[in-house]
Order: C-alpha cells, then structure tokens, then sequence
C-alpha cells in the first residue's frame, strides 16, 4: 500500500517519480501552492532535483507564476 493520495486533483508537470512523489509527500499536489515555496526548500526534499526544479519553473512560467522569493 502507499500513503499517496490517488484521487488528489493535480497540474503538476511530468517531473519524474520521485520528484512527484517528494511533492506529493510535502504535500504539493497543484502548481499555484508551489508559489508559497522557495527553491531551496523544494531541494531539500528527498528525490527533487535540478532538472525537476527546472520543469516546475518553466510550467510555473508559462502562467505567469513563480516560486516564493
């Protein structure tokens, strides 16, 4: 069994399983909850990494959002 949410609602970029799932985990499901996070605290969770940051940052781009700071 996981302890992911399989009927939570989600727009987040194809970044990769144990990208998605450190999000998931943090509890990060939608691009818009990712504008009260910094880039720092996104790379310190296990399994994110520079290229997953990359792809959210572009996704979060081309809505005009951004992340914290």
């Amino acid at each position: 069994m996981s302890n992911q949410q399989p009927d939570q609602p989600t727009d987040l970029p194809k970044i990769g399983a144990p990208a998605t799932n450190a999000l998931n985990g943090a509890g990060y499901y939608r691009l818009e909850q990712l504008t009260q996070v910094t880039e720092a605290e996104l790379m310190a969770l296990h399994g994110f990494g520079p290229k997953a940051l990359r792809i959210l940052k572009e996704a979060l781009a081309e809505r005009g959002l951004a992340l914290k700071g």
